[in-house]
Parts: C-alpha cells; structure tokens; sequence
C-alpha cells in the first residue's frame, strides 16, 4: 500500500508550483508589484468548480500577463491542477462557512476555507499589504523574498550543524554504552530526543528550499552533506531498540536497562545487505552476544558464509577497540 501523503507533501506541491523561477511565481509577483491583491485556486477540480459561482469561463493557455490583467477584477481566478491553463476568472467562491479559520481579511479567510474544506492548494494576495500567503495541507505559509528567505535558512542550517555536533556526541557516547553493555532507557532517549529536533530542523530548511526554487541548490547541498548520512543513523538506533520506538521514552523509568541488537555496529560491515544484517541481530538477540561470538558462530547465521562472519567479528573487534580507545584519548 503506497504511503498516505503528508501535510508537508501537499504543502511542498504547492510551493514548488510558486517557486521563484516558475511561471506562476513570475505571474503572482506582477500582481504584487501593480499593488493589487489576488485570490488563486490551484485546482479545477469538480469539487471547485461545484462552489464557484459568477465570473466566466476562460479555459486559456496560462501566462504571467494574462494572471496580472486578471487580477484587475475582484473574483478569484480557477487555474487547472497542473497550472498550465486558466480555467475560470472573476468567480465568487462559496466554501463551507463551518470550516475553522484563523483568518480576519475576506480574501485570506476564503483562501483558507476552500484550502481545508476541499484540500486543494489555495494563493492569496494581500492587496494592502502585499503579503502572499499559501494554504495546503491544512498549513498557512507566508512566502519570503528570496534575499530574507536565504538568510533565514542559512541561520537554521548553521542551527542545524550545532544540534548535529550535540547528537554526534550522545551517539558517540551512546556506542561505548552498548559495548560496554550498560546502555539505560536515558541513555537512548538521550540520541531519540536529539536526533528528533535535528529532524525538525532538517524538515524546516527543506520546506525553505522547496520554497526557494531555483536559488536553493547550494543550500540542498548542503543539507544533503549534513543530513543524510545522520538519518540512516538514526533510523538504525530506532531500530535497535524495538520494544522501545513503540513506547513514550518520556513516561519510562530512566535507570531501566536497554540492550540493542546490533543493527548499528552491522551497518558499518563492508558489503553486509540489511538482510544478512537482520538475520544476523535476529539470531544473537542482542549486541552483547553478538561481541561475544566467534566467527563460527556467526556463520552458523542461515545465509552468511564463512567469509562474511569473519568480516563481521573482525568489523565488530575493531569497532571495541576504536572506542575503548577514544575513551583515554
């Protein structure tokens, strides 16, 4: 069964369709420049089109001209899913008045009440204040010029690095632990929590680059270089610990012992599939037997040969010796 989208997913459509760059975007900042407001439906979906009333059909090939004369009007514009053509202009939309909105302005306040009630992504232009505003995925966001929006995303990303260096060392601190073998629920919950507000950080500045277009490829370089790598390691220390990713680590007892499987320590094995992995983690139960294991041992594990287990115990030994190591260094 493929994957419900997300709120974020449906908030990302609709800002790559505005995105500096695009030919909506050219279009949306022609109306800001004139000084006039604007009120843009991205979908002529039937569900749309059952609560328009008025205005005129157009069914015309989209241009940023054409979007900026029609702005003139006060009704809002209908465009199709894909934004290639304008379907409808000078309507009046009648959304479901018992859908909540935080908004006071009339234009804002439809805006947001055909976004939720029909989800489809909805534009807003502030006449007064020139303000853009898009709705999708039941979240408002307010767009930036690009020269604001870098500089914001460049604060998080260095917020990022600094959160990065903080989840390094639990980490760190959390692998001598475990080879130690006295790993505690605080102890995990120290890199979940961690890794967690490093996860919303990355999602903010990927939300930015969507919304910067063209002028983000820098910044996603550097995104990718800090992040990528840090969340395969975190999904690895989720699933080490199994019993405890489906427990509120808050509402458990801190001194609680925890013993991983080994996921982690086996990930690092050179040519060792996630499969072999597994059955690997399955076999010993936990870390600690894993280390105490011989490489006949480990090729006793259905599906791994001799030459494998002993790139395993070998892998593993050096993994100890390295992090006793790094403790008197």
């Amino acid at each position: 069964m493929p994957a419900q989208p997300t709120p974020n997913d449906a908030l990302h459509r609709a800002l790559a369709q505005v995105a500096p760059g695009t030919a909506l975007r050219d279009g949306i900042d022609r109306v800001v420049r004139a000084n006039m407001g604007a009120l843009l439906v991205l979908s002529d979906d039937p569900r749309v089109l059952a609560i328009c009333s008025g205005g005129f059909l157009l069914d015309a090939e989209y241009t940023p001209q054409r979007l900026s004369e029609l702005a003139k009007m006060d009704g809002a514009i209908i465009l199709t899913t894909d934004g290639t053509r304008i379907a409808r202009a000078n309507v009046h939309l009648v959304p479901d008045p018992t859908a909540p909105t935080s908004e006071t302005g009339t234009r804002h306040r439809t805006a947001e009440r055909v976004a939720l009630s029909l989800s489809v992504p909805v534009v807003s232009v502030s006449e007064e204040m020139s303000v853009i505003n898009v709705y999708a995925g039941g979240i408002r966001r307010q767009l930036n010029d690009v020269a604001r929006l870098l500089d914001r995303s460049n604060q998080a990303l260095q917020t990022l690095e600094r959160y990065k260096t903080k989840l390094d060392d639990a980490t760190s601190a959390l692998t001598s632990l475990e080879i130690e073998d006295v790993v505690t629920v605080r102890d995990v919950a120290a890199v979940v929590q961690r890794g967690e507000m490093v996860r919303q950080i990355a999602a903010e500045i990927e939300t930015m680059i969507v919304e910067l277009g063209v002028d983000a490829r820098l910044l996603r370089l550097q995104l990718e270089e800090v992040f990528t790598s840090l969340d395969n390691e975190l999904e690895l220390v989720i699933a080490d610990y199994p019993t405890l990713a489906h427990s509120a680590l808050s509402s458990l007892d801190g001194d609680l012992p925890a013993s991983p499987k080994g996921l982690r320590m086996l990930a690092r094995v050179p040519r060792l599939s996630d499969d072999q992995a597994e059955a690997i983690a399955e076999h010993f139960g936990e870390l600690a037997k894993l280390l105490r294991a011989t490489s006949a041992d480990i090729a006793r594990v259905p599906g791994i040969s001799a030459k494998a287990a002993h790139a395993v115990k070998e892998t593993l030994e050096r993994l100890t010796e390295s992090t006793i190591l790094d403790q008197y260094i």
